[in-house]
């Protein structure tokens, strides 16, 4: 079984602010980040679509020490955001102080967003990740 959409090409698709995920074409959901079958039904009758990147955020952390290698970006806040597609995904939330985020935040909509992170020891190079800015 190969993948429809490679983390490689999701990756690339981010760093043109375009957020691609796997329509099952079963059951109609949308599995985002790509796996190699559907979320849902476990199919893999999937086709790649583009999505909208907007959504709203249903949960979120504030981190206050970072990762290796990113000491300097700590505080941020992390949101987990259901796009309107369906799909729930994890992303840095970039307008917004991590010091004063609080729960008013859930349900706020937001907009999909990018960041390359170079690659650490644990990775396997530089990669596309979601970011996401407060549209209300």
């Amino acid at each position: 079984m190969e993948y429809k959409l490679t983390f490689k090409e999701y990756s690339s698709s981010l760093k043109e602010n375009k957020l691609l995920g796997l329509k099952c074409n079963d059951c109609e959901t949308v599995t985002c980040p790509p796996q190699m079958v559907c979320q849902e039904c476990a199919s893999t009758n999937t086709e790649v679509v583009e999505m909208k990147g907007k959504g709203k955020i249903v949960t979120f952390t504030t981190s206050f020490i970072a990762a290796e290698g990113r000491e300097s970006e700590a505080p941020y806040t992390i949101v987990m955001v259901e796009l309107v597609e369906g799909p729930w995904i994890m992303g840095n939330l970039i307008n917004g102080d991590p010091k004063e985020v609080n729960m008013d935040i859930i349900g706020k909509r937001v907009h999909l967003g990018h960041k390359v992170f170079l690659g650490d020891k644990y990775s396997n190079g530089e990669a596309a990740r979601p970011l996401f800015r407060l549209i209300d």
